[in-house]
């Protein structure tokens, strides 16, 4: 192999783009003929044809050297873990989608890459956009171009098993931090820079909060603390009462909480979004021990139009379409037979609120961006963007 002109390619490109520079160097070279061209392995080694590096130029090879290095630092192979099984299996196709999530910055930066390359417009679709977006989009592929484990996530015929230097999890998130850091400072100094990597950037340094998480720890507590709370009752008698003649003394008990959920079914909220939205809810209350019966559903808009106890999401009626008042949902959950400790309301923020706090735990979950901020003493989660079935955080 002709490795003076790779590592010419791979300097021009850390020349060209240095922000670059520290995550190319950290790729291992491993000369395999097995390979089409050049592809990466989740510990960053980079396997390279010795006949593509003959027959390409510098400026091309400098090109694929960002194209497969960009893999890894957008955690392609991870992501594509998250994928469908079905999706999962068809890596050729993810592998499509994933150069045209990459290959639109790159051609937006003018980079040569080789001819046939993968990109939005040969699908007709929308460039910027993320892989996952693209992978529904596109139909089966079989092609020869396959980038390896570092994109699509399943090991490759032409992968090795040890015998080159790997970077392990704690130094890719390093080297992908680093990325972002110097490409913010070439932005600011400079101002050039494919608008792609400007969000993949901001991401990797100003991370979105993952609401699941956040929900559940929110909900988690809440409930321990309801479950925590202890009450007197004559049910059933102390047994010390056997040792005070002529007196019953009651028993401690520790209740089981109660969870209502108050759902906005004003006009600002969709039926798609609001399923999609409740069935995690309900997923997180599951998940902390909270089911059965011990779990209320209000259908709220500026008045109740449906109070049902569910197990699962799907046994919630939805109605209303009207105005906007959580006070209301609020004030019907406390006032029912079987008070919950713990009351959540799934809206996107556009209401009223009670002006005092609740006698109970009051958590917001807050549908979409720009909601408006519930008062300082309601416990507060931002859900994101609620769409076809999907919530994204």
């Amino acid at each position: 192999m002709d490795r003076v002109k790779l590592l010419a390619a791979r300097y021009r490109a850390a020349a060209d783009r240095p922000y670059f520079a520290t995550a190319l160097y950290a790729l291992s070279i491993v000369p395999s003929s097995r390979v089409p061209t050049m592809g990466v392995d989740a510990h960053w080694r980079c396997y390279v044809s010795p006949a593509f590096v003959d027959a390409t130029p510098v400026e091309e090879l400098a090109a694929v050297w960002i194209h497969e290095v960009a893999h890894l630092l957008r955690d392609h192979h991870a992501r594509a873990g998250r994928l469908p099984p079905a999706d999962q299996r068809d890596r050729l196709r993810v592998n499509v989608a994933q150069d045209c999530e990459i290959n639109d910055d790159l051609l937006a930066d003018r980079l040569p890459l080789p001819a046939g390359r993968m990109e939005p417009r040969l699908f007709g679709l929308a460039p910027g956009r993320l892989f996952e977006e693209y992978v529904p989009l596109l139909p089966p592929h079989e092609h020869p171009l396959d980038c390896g484990s570092g994109a699509h996530g399943r090991p490759s015929p032409w992968e090795i098993g040890e015998g080159a230097p790997m970077v392990g999890p704690v130094e890719a998130e390093s080297l992908r931090r680093h990325t972002a850091e110097a490409m913010r400072a070439h932005r600011r100094s400079r101002g050039t820079l494919p608008k792609g990597w400007e969000r993949w950037a901001e991401q990797v340094l100003e991370p979105v909060v993952d609401w699941r998480r956040v929900l559940t720890g929110a909900v988690r507590e809440a409930v321990a603390w309801a479950g925590g709370a202890v009450d007197y009752t004559y049910r059933r008698p102390s047994r010390r009462s056997a040792a005070m003649r002529g007196v019953v003394l009651p028993s401690l008990r520790r209740p089981l909480p109660r969870v209502a959920i108050v759902v906005d079914t004003s006009g600002s909220m969709g039926d798609d979004e609001l399923a999609a939205a409740l069935a995690e809810v309900t997923g997180v209350l599951r998940e902390v021990g909270v089911h059965g019966n011990r779990v209320t559903v209000l259908a709220c808009d500026a008045d109740v139009h449906a109070v049902s106890r569910v197990t699962s999401a799907e046994q919630v009626t939805l109605a209303g379409g009207g105005g906007t008042d959580m006070r209301v949902g609020v004030t019907a959950a406390l006032a029912a037979r079987d008070r919950p400790n713990v009351v959540i309301v799934l809206t996107d923020g556009h209401t009223p609120w009670p002006d005092e706090p609740a006698a109970c735990r009051l958590i917001a979950a807050l549908i979409g961006s720009g909601a408006p901020p519930p008062p300082g003493w309601v416990e507060t989660v931002s859900v994101g963007v609620v769409s076809a079935g999907r919530v994204s955080g």
